[in-house]
Formats: C-alpha cells, sequence, structure tokens
C-alpha cells in the first residue's frame, strides 16, 4: 500500500463528514442570510444576491479543501515551522491594514481581499505550538514556567493590542481562550494558573476603564450599550442598539420551527424586512438568520455539530504522539470555541456585539480556508499519531 494511500485510509473520517456537513449548511443559509445584497453590474437579473454569495461561497470552500487535505497529508511536524515566518508577516500586514481606509481592516492583494487578524491568530497558534516543543531542546531554562508563561505571553498580547487598536474587538477576544488553553496544556502548574486567574480578575476594572478606552474606541460603548441591555435600562433601538434589538428579537420569536427558509414579510421575517442588519446577515449575524428560519430545532441541530466536531478534535488530541500535536489540535478547539461562542453569544445578548464569523457557516471568504487549513492540521495529527512509534520499531 503506497504512503498516500494509507494516510487517506487512515483519515478520521468523521471529522470530515462533519466538517463538510457544516459547509454544506452554511451554503443553504448564505442562499437566505444575503439575499438583500448587491450582485455586480453584468450578472444583474440574471442571479440573486443569495445564489451569487453561494456560488462564491463555494469556490472558497473548493480552495479550502485543497488547503484541507494539503495541511493532512503533510506532517504537521513540518507546517509548524510556518508559524514564525507567517507570524511577523501577519503583524506587518495588520499594520498595514491599520493605516487603509477600510472597515473592516481588509487587505487587498490583487483579487484576494483578507482580514490579516485572522491570519495572526492561526499562524500564533502554530508558533505557541512550536516553541513550547522545541525551545526547551536548547535550554532547560526555556521549559520552566515562567519562560512558557513569557512565551505565551508575548505572542499572544502582540497581536491582541495590534486587533483591539485596529477596534476589532470580536478578533482580539478570540486570543484570551486561546492563551488560557495554551497555558494549562502547556504544562504551566496550577499554582501559577491560579495566580494569574487571581490577578486578571484583579485587573478586570482597570482594563475596562483605562486600557480598553486607549486601545478602541467602539470597544467601551458596546460593553456600556450590553451592560444597559441587561440591567433592562432604556436605550435607542433605532440608533446604539439597533442591531443588538433587533437580532435577539429575531432569535427569541422564532419558536420551536421558526418563520421558514427564506421567508417573506407575509410570514413575519424580521430579516426580509431588513431589521436584521442585512449588509452582515450572512456574516456576523447569520446565527440570528438560522435562528428565525429555523427555530430553536435547527439552531440545536447547529449547535449539536459543531460540539460533535470539538469532541472529535479533542478525541484525536489525546492520542497526539508529542506536546505539539497536543497543543495544535488544542488550540485550535478554543479558536473554534471561541468564534463559535461570541458569534452565537451576541445573538442572545450573552456577549456584546462584536463582528466576528461563524466558523464554516458564515461567509467569510478567507476565513473559511483558514478553518479549513487548521482542520487539516487536526487531520495530519491523526493521521501521523503512530509514526514515531514506526521509526522507533524499525531502528
Amino acid at each position: 500500500m503506497t504512503p498516500f494511500l494509507r494516510k487517506l485510509l487512515g483519515m478520521n473520517w468523521m471529522l470530515v463528514l462533519v466538517m463538510y456537513g457544516l459547509l454544506i449548511f452554511g451554503l443553504f443559509m448564505i442562499e437566505s442570510a444575503a439575499r438583500h445584497l448587491a450582485v455586480p453590474a453584468y450578472l444583474t437579473g440574471k442571479i440573486s444576491a443569495g445564489a451569487y454569495y453561494a456560488a462564491m461561497d463555494k469556490k472558497w470552500i473548493a480552495i479550502g479543501s485543497v488547503a484541507f487535505f494539503a495541511a493532512a497529508f503533510i506532517n504537521y511536524s513540518w507546517i509548524r515551522w510556518l508559524g514564525l515566518p507567517v507570524y511577523l508577516g501577519s503583524l506587518v500586514l495588520m499594520l498595514v491594514a491599520m493605516k487603509q481606509d477600510n472597515a473592516v481592516h481588509q487587505i487587498k492583494l490583487g483579487s484576494l481581499v483578507f482580514q490579516p487578524a485572522q491570519l495572526g491568530v492561526a499562524s500564533g497558534i502554530l508558533l505557541i505550538a512550536w516553541l513550547i516543543q522545541d525551545l526547551p531542546k536548547l535550554h532547560r531554562w526555556f521549559g520552566l514556567p515562567f519562560a512558557r508563561i513569557a512565551m505565551i505571553g508575548v505572542v499572544s498580547a502582540i497581536p491582541f493590542l495590534v486587533v483591539m487598536k485596529m477596534g476589532d474587538m470580536g478578533s482580539a477576544l478570540v486570543w484570551g481562550p486561546v492563551a488560557v488553553v495554551a497555558l494549562v496544556i502547556g504544562g504551566v502548574p496550577f499554582r501559577y494558573l491560579s495566580f494569574i486567574a487571581f490577578i486578571g480578575i484583579g485587573m478586570i476594572a482597570i482594563l475596562n476603564f483605562v486600557v480598553l478606552p486607549m486601545v478602541s474606541k467602539r470597544g467601551p460603548e458596546r460593553i456600556d450599550l450590553w451592560l444597559k441591555m441587561l440591567n433592562r435600562e432604556e436605550v435607542d433601538t433605532n440608533g446604539e442598539a439597533y442591531a443588538a434589538y433587533h437580532v435577539s428579537m429575531a432569535v427569541g420569536k422564532a419558536g420551536w420551527k421558526g418563520v421558514g427558509w427564506n421567508a417573506t414579510t407575509e410570514k413575519g421575517s424580521l430579516h426580509a424586512r431588513k431589521f436584521i442588519p442585512w449588509e452582515t446577515a450572512h456574516n456576523d449575524f447569520i446565527f440570528a438568520v438560522i435562528a428565525e428560519e429555523l427555530g430553536f430545532r435547527g439552531s440545536l441541530l447547529l449547535i449539536t455539530a459543531f460540539a460533535l466536531l470539538l469532541i472529535q478534535c479533542l478525541f484525536i488530541a489525546f492520542y497526539s504522539r508529542d506536546m505539539t500535536g497536543r497543543l495544535l489540535v488544542c488550540l485550535i478547539v478554543a479558536l473554534f470555541f471561541a468564534h463559535i461562542f461570541e458569534n452565537i453569544g451576541m445573538c442572545v445578548l450573552l456577549l456584546p456585539i462584536t463582528g466576528i464569523p461563524l466558523p464554516l457557516v458564515s461567509y467569510s471568504g478567507t476565513f473559511v480556508v483558514i478553518c479549513m487549513f487548521l482542520l487539516g492540521l487536526v487531520q495530519s495529527v491523526w493521521i501521523h499519531r503512530h509514526e514515531v512509534i514506526e521509526t522507533v520499531e524499525e531502528g
């Protein structure tokens, strides 16, 4: 049996099936969520906006499939060396994006448009996994708890502050769960973790009232609005609270069955009346569209699929052959969980409104490719889990 065929047959096909199931579900919902958007002038009258964006997402999925299988079949111990150069490159691109007149801080390279903040998180995961595994081999000091905390802190803090300065609070906040999981899986003793937790809790007020206003203008405003809505204080539902109010209303009124896919105003759809922010309904607010149109049962199906995906990833982490593989998988799980929790949480007022896509489901261009690449790394950890054992036996 050839190595390629052995790897193909040895893939975790449950992970593959759940991933493509979520992608297909996303195509189905993007067609409804993007119905109010414009299409290129040469396609006007020939195709609906929803069908156009669903077709565009299919192209991203095709590119992501190449990235997924390439990452899966290549040994992740080789791919980890990309962490440092891509991490540094993403920081440079983020600084360039800050100086451009772009509301969502995207970089355009020819026909390719992407957010470097998403690339920064993916490369940061690779870099952390590499540093924790390999630096202690150079000197035992790098294996000390303080050194591990410093490495994880620096790698996480720099892009976090840059992204916050860009005004993208959602993409910045995902670094929190990633850093916490890196500390836990990286072997930092519990007493250090407890001390860090107590210091972090004690600094919440300083971070919120002093640090956050310095690096982000919209961040404190969104948090204040969220707290007012939680306390049932009066807010302007036609102004600053427009998105939070109508999105939560769309989720809350859906019931068990929802109003139906691609529902019209006659069926009571808020999205059909453009009450859900229609320009980002296919991206940041796609869960609100899912909840309104498919109801509680559709939302429960989606959350169950995400839970199955993350549990399957944790199962793979358990069988990893080394610290790099275990860290890679657990940090990818942390990243996915942060996106899922933030995206769904802001639609039900558990969290402030932040601009963040739902992995594999939202129309998010390069983020779909990045998510599929990261899941390819998870698959690589599974496929290559026995290589060290086989090498020892051969020797």
